[in-house]
């Protein structure tokens, strides 16, 4: 029975440490690490779509490189089953750990949340250079991919700001401009293509 106890002591304590260094955020050194601000043009766009039972409109192509500030997934709210999860995401200055390590940074209800006693920047400019972004991976694989991302991550990602409409009346539209805050200013990013350094 004891032999027992401590197997399953040991056990737990591993999945612990193996989940907590899973869920550690990647340190970087100084410095603007994804200095440009996501790219998006309404030219030559595809029509629109059916994915999973809703109807995907896209609005522009759209292309970015940027920190990962922070990750929520997603599992029960009605958007779950098409955007499974959020990325708080950062570019410019907003990628430099030395204005990060000043600003505290959670998501909850699909908004992105940021707070700052002493801003190392102007305001306006963290506003600027971070958003939160609904992703609609386009395939399982993509999707996994985007579950395993950590605070601190690179990423390179391409698709689509869409618009979506499915069952009981669902609707939702991507913001358009990063100049905008709060309701109805997050991205709603079609995910095709994802690389992460």
């Amino acid at each position: 029975m004891r032999l027992l106890s401590l197997l399953l002591l040991l056990s737990l304590s591993a999945f612990v440490y193996f989940r907590n260094a899973t869920a550690r955020p990647i340190a970087r050194p100084p410095g603007v690490l994804c200095p440009l601000a996501p790219f998006q043009s309404a030219q030559d766009l595809p029509p629109a779509f059916e994915h999973r039972g809703y109807h995907i409109q896209p609005l522009a192509r759209f292309a970015l490189e940027a920190r990962v500030l922070s990750k929520r997934l997603y599992r029960y709210d009605q958007g779950a089953k098409l955007a499974p999860l959020d990325l708080a995401l950062g570019w410019g200055r907003m990628s430099d750990s030395r204005v990060l390590e000043k600003i505290s940074i959670s998501q909850s209800n699909r908004f992105y949340f940021w707070y700052t006693a002493n801003p190392p920047i102007p305001l306006e400019e963290i506003a600027l250079s971070s958003a939160n972004m609904h992703m609609i991976p386009a395939t399982t694989d993509l999707e996994q991919r985007l579950k395993q991302l950590k605070s601190g991550n690179i990423v390179r990602l391409r698709g689509y700001l869409v618009r979506a409409s499915g069952p009981d009346g669902f609707y939702w539209q991507s913001s358009l401009t990063r100049s905008d805050t709060g309701n109805g200013a997050c991205e709603l990013v079609w995910v095709e293509e994802l690389a992460v350094r």
